[in-house]
């Protein structure tokens, strides 16, 4: 039987709007899990760059939860002292950073339009010191904003880790930045030179080289292999996020009191 275009249209338009309408509820329903998923996944990056788990590893969210915080503490920085602030459970950088009332306009390589007044710091915990520190950083690549966290040893110079939690680079070539073999050329790397006293000094070092790097040098990664833009990506967010305009007062006063907080 053959129908008339306006039933058509009508029957096509309903179909749709009942669609639409199970779609916008099922986000909506299930927003809270998203987030709460969200949370989960950036404690276990926080885990693996701290070397409490592997990549990849089976735990579960409960095991997940139970180890950060049997060994994370979480701290607020006022990035321009570098002094901690109150704890303040509800704090949220990323959106912090798109206040105008919580952050100021800069001008950088890494292309981040904002820098929040204050950040989180993660201290990996052994025996009531300070083992790690663990940074969240974020700047351009060439498709998207890169996310993740740096982990610091106690001078706060020598690179333990580095992994990223979220991004858009392409597949096989950006995207390698969470190979685990090309993360694995960061620990033992140095941030800055250092002194005779072997405290960090001058400008920003570390950098991810276009092509290899130079065998035993102690500032230069490898390069990705036909991602030359996310890998200079790469050095512009962390030369932002340990220099001035980041973590970089903060460093600073946490070598001078000898990271002991």
């Amino acid at each position: 039987m053959e129908r008339s275009s306006t039933y058509i249209i009508g029957f096509a338009a309903s179909v749709c709007l009942v669609c639409a309408i199970f779609v916008s509820s099922s986000a909506v329903a299930l927003k809270s899990k998203q987030e709460e998923n969200k949370v989960l996944d950036r404690q276990k990056k926080v885990l693996v760059v701290s070397g409490l788990i592997e990549s990849g590893g089976p735990e579960s969210a409960d095991e997940i939860r139970a180890l950060f915080a049997k060994n994370i503490k979480s701290r607020i920085v006022d990035l321009k002292s570098g002094k901690y602030l109150e704890d303040d459970p509800t704090f949220d950088q990323r959106k912090a950073s798109k206040d105008p009332e919580q952050s100021r306009e800069v001008s950088n390589a890494a292309q981040v339009k904002r820098i929040p007044h204050k950040a989180l710091v993660y201290h990996k915990m052994k025996q009531g010191e300070v083992d790690r520190l663990i940074l969240p950083i974020e700047g351009k690549g060439l498709w998207s904003t890169l996310y993740g966290f740096l982990a610091l040893g106690k001078d706060a110079n020598t690179v333990k880790g580095i992994i990223f939690y979220e991004h858009g680079e392409t597949p096989g070539l950006g995207g390698e930045i969470e190979n685990p073999r090309w993360m694995g050329l960061w620990p033992g790397k140095m941030l800055f030179e250092t002194d005779a006293n072997g405290q960090a000094k001058g400008p920003v070092k570390i950098e991810v080289q276009k092509g290899q790097a130079t065998p035993g040098d102690a500032y230069e990664i490898d390069g990705l292999s036909g991602a030359t833009i996310t890998s200079r990506g790469v050095t512009h967010l962390v030369h932002l996020w340990v220099g001035e305009d980041g973590f970089g007062p903060y460093l600073k006063l946490f070598r001078a009191e000898g990271g002991s907080k």
